[in-house]
Formats: structure tokens, C-alpha cells, sequence
């Protein structure tokens, strides 16, 4: 059955707001977004005295006439912005009944319209193992956006996410051109903090989606159970437990999951990153016009 990505009326609330880059960025001509230099929109940004070879179409004559000096006028620049969305593709990421695969593409398709919305170019990009495999190509405009949600639905999850290796051997990062969002739910052994401060070594903006299921918040299990990782294919892999699952056993992996999140928490804020955190089972409308907006990084 196909997947349902995203609604209608949920693109129309999309339409309504714009990404806030935080810092400025290179990017391409032709965006919307305002960088720290001068460019030729035609929003005005200051003046500064005329020097030879300024184009003498920008000389301000009412300055000059109180002045008797030339001044030009400065105008903002805007750039189109590269958002790249990259998804964790592990089966970690489509347990069992947990939805967590859904929810990841639907984030991804609603990022990838909302950059689409605002002039932005977009990559979605697939983590499998420790490669990146490109789903579609850059793409810009929503005609090219709405044909490549067809293979958004198609995307198969299985194996294993070694974020930091898939990242940096990525061909083509980008450098200072944009955003770079990765989601996953991050309960790996895998480094994905070195992938993300190579993306910041090359001036990206980075975003983290993390996707958890509510048995990974708030486990309902109790008793003896053998715990199967879900990214072993060996049902004798060492990464498989039998537990005698007792109360003190909860709390102390409630106490771990805490822990984990909180230095998540203070990675985030170190690196002055955006970081949503969602529940597979809430709707995806809660993670954006909520902690999006909460976050700063959509106005």
C-alpha cells in the first residue's frame, strides 16, 4: 500500500512560512534569503561614498545636492539556499510496528516543500550502511518536487546507518550553501557527532531530526524476553539479550535513554544546532508548528 506523505491542507499551512538561516551563507542567486553582502534587490540597505568604477546609476543626487559629495546606494543580496535531507535508512528505523519510517519520510517531504516554497534547491539523500545514496537528484521547483514524492514512498528500510562514514565520504557536501538536516532516531554506537561537525567545518547549517517510537521513551515490557536488535540479520548476534526484565532494569533504562538525550541536549546547544525531537505516533504537524517554530527556524 502507498504511503500517504503528506496532505493538502498541510502543504497550504507550508505555504505560510519560510526557513530562518541563521547565519549567512554563499549560496546561489536567484533566493530569497538575505546574506551579509550587497547585492541588486530592490530593498535598500545603506549608502557609501562612490569610488571609481561604481555604477554610476546607483549615485543617490539628493545626497549629493545637500552634500556636495556621491553616494550610492547599497541594496541586499539574496541567495537560493541547498537544503539536503538526509534519512536514515536502518531498520532500526522501521521496527516493528513502530511507524518510525513514516514519520521520517513524512518530515523529509514536508522540509523538502518547504525549501521548495521558498526558491530553495533540494537533495534527499539516503543513509544505507556507510554510503549516501542520492534519491532524485537536486531538485528545484515543486513540479520536480512532487514527482520525486513518488519515490519518497518507495524508500525500503533495512541493515544498518553509519552516519559519521556515510557523510563524510559524501561527494558532494556543499560548502557555505545551506542547510543540511539528517533524521534519524540516533540509538547507534556510530559517531554521528563527527559527521556533524564536518558538516560545520564546511559551513553548513545542521539540522537534527531525531524519531523515537514510544516503546523506545516508555518500554512496556516486563519478565524474560530476548531482546532481537533490529539491524542484525544472525538471531545468535551477540548485539541479541535475554533479560529478566525487572523494575530496577526499567528504571535504569529509563535513566540511560535520559542521559543519552540530554547529551544529545548539550551537543544541540554547543554547536548552536537546530534539533527537533519527535514520537513516531504524533502527528507531523505537532513537529512543525511547534518546535519549529519554537526553535527559530522557521518564521
Amino acid at each position: 500500500m502507498k504511503r500517504q506523505i503528506i496532505t493538502d491542507s498541510f502543504i497550504n499551512r507550508l505555504e505560510a512560512i519560510t526557513f530562518n538561516m541563521k547565519t549567512f551563507m554563499r549560496g546561489f542567486f536567484g533566493g530569497i534569503h538575505k546574506t551579509n553582502s550587497y547585492g541588486s534587490t530592490v530593498e535598500f540597505a545603506d549608502f557609501r561614498e562612490y569610488v571609481l568604477g561604481d555604477d554610476i546609476r546607483r549615485v543617490d543626487w539628493n545626497l549629493y545636492s545637500r552634500f556636495e559629495k556621491f553616494f550610492i546606494k547599497l541594496f541586499t543580496d539574496e541567495r537560493q539556499m541547498h537544503i539536503q535531507i538526509l534519512i536514515d535508512c536502518s531498520a532500526s528505523m522501521a521496527f516493528k510496528n513502530s511507524n518510525k519510517d513514516e514519520f521520517a519520510i513524512q518530515a523529509a517531504a514536508a522540509l523538502g516543500y518547504l525549501a521548495i516554497q521558498n526558491m530553495d534547491k533540494v537533495s534527499i539523500k539516503l543513509i544505507h550502511d556507510n554510503r549516501i545514496d542520492d534519491l532524485c537528484g537536486v531538485i528545484s521547483g515543486k513540479s520536480a518536487f512532487l514527482r520525486a514524492l513518488t519515490q519518497l514512498e518507495d524508500i525500503k528500510f533495512s541493515g544498518t546507518a553509519q552516519i559519521d562514514k556515510a557523510i563524510t565520504n559524501d561527494l558532494n557536501p556543499g560548502y557555505s550553501d545551506g542547510m543540511t538536516v539528517i533524521i534519524s532516531d540516533f540509538l547507534t554506537d556510530n559517531n554521528w557527532k563527527t559527521a556533524v561537525d564536518f558538516l560545520l567545518y564546511r559551513h553548513r547549517e545542521v539540522m537534527l531530526v531525531q524519531v523515537l517510537d514510544n516503546a523506545e521513551v516508555s518500554p512496556n515490557y516486563k519478565g524474560r524476553h530476548i531482546l532481537i536488535d533490529s539491524e542484525t540479520v544472525d538471531r545468535l548476534d551477540d548485539r541479541n539479550i535475554k533479560l529478566n526484565i525487572t523494575k530496577s532494569d526499567y528504571e535504569a533504562y529509563l535513566k540511560a535513554l535520559d542521559d543519552y538525550l540530554k547529551d544529545i541536549e548539550t551537543f544541540v546547544k554547543k554547536r548552536n544546532l537546530s534539533y527537533l525531537h519527535g514520537i513516531s505516533t504524533d502527528p507531523i504537524e505537532k513537529l512543525f508548528f511547534e518546535q519549529l517554530y519554537e526553535s527559530g527556524v522557521i518564521k
